[in-house]
């Protein structure tokens, strides 16, 4: 016999929770349109260093329900995915935990990003971004034993970590509780994060 829980009985009866998800979804949408848009304008005239059959045309939107059974919503912008190669910028709303602007590298050009990572530390150190420290890129937790922070006293921590991975990526998160979020200032930092990751992908 299946049972609910008084929680969940409320849950399931409450009139105002399901229109207020579709609303909430419907807004996190055009959040994410106004990023393609500032990202596709910012991109303009900038020499990328990326893979050989990379298109800057390519970008994808993607909605779902079950990311560690939290739903999701995220853009694709730029978008590179062929094979063992990617290159990407991730952003990514996440009901439960929070928002985070990825840049996703993997395969071609890798040993080319690490070195200007490295060389380039300080230009991207302290501005908020972390070293992603999973297992997959695919990890979209954040914390200790998931991420460490880029700050200007890690570089030859995060030189250590970076040497022997197959991949990185680099993030910034925004708590949901941040005003960020509620002032809409979003899209403003998605720019403001690719801008800060550019001296790690470009010539």
């Amino acid at each position: 016999m299946i049972e609910f829980t008084p929680e969940e009985i409320s849950l399931v009866a409450d009139e105002k929770f399901f229109p207020a998800k579709a609303r909430i979804t419907k807004k996190v949408r055009g959040i994410l349109d106004e990023v393609y848009a500032g990202l596709k304008a910012d991109l303009t005239g900038i020499t990328l260093l990326t893979p050989a059959d990379f298109d800057l045309a390519k970008f994808q939107f993607v909605k779902g329900e079950h990311l560690e059974s939290f739903p999701y919503q995220y853009l694709d912008f730029p978008k590179h995915f062929s094979g063992e190669d990617k290159f990407t910028f991730r952003s990514l709303f996440w009901w439960g935990h929070h928002v985070v602007f990825a840049l996703v590298l993997e395969g071609e050009g890798l040993k080319r990003y690490k070195q200007n990572l490295i060389n380039r530390y300080h230009e991207v150190a302290g501005r908020h971004l972390c070293f992603g420290l999973g297992p997959t890129l695919w990890e979209w937790r954040q914390g200790e034993g998931y991420t460490l922070p880029l700050t200007h006293e890690r570089k030859p921590e995060v030189a250590a970590v970076l040497s022997n991975r197959p991949f990185f990526k680099l993030a910034r998160f925004v708590r949901l509780d941040d005003p960020i979020v509620a002032e809409g200032r979003l899209p403003q930092i998605a720019r403001e994060t690719f801008r800060t990751l550019l001296p790690v992908i470009t010539p």
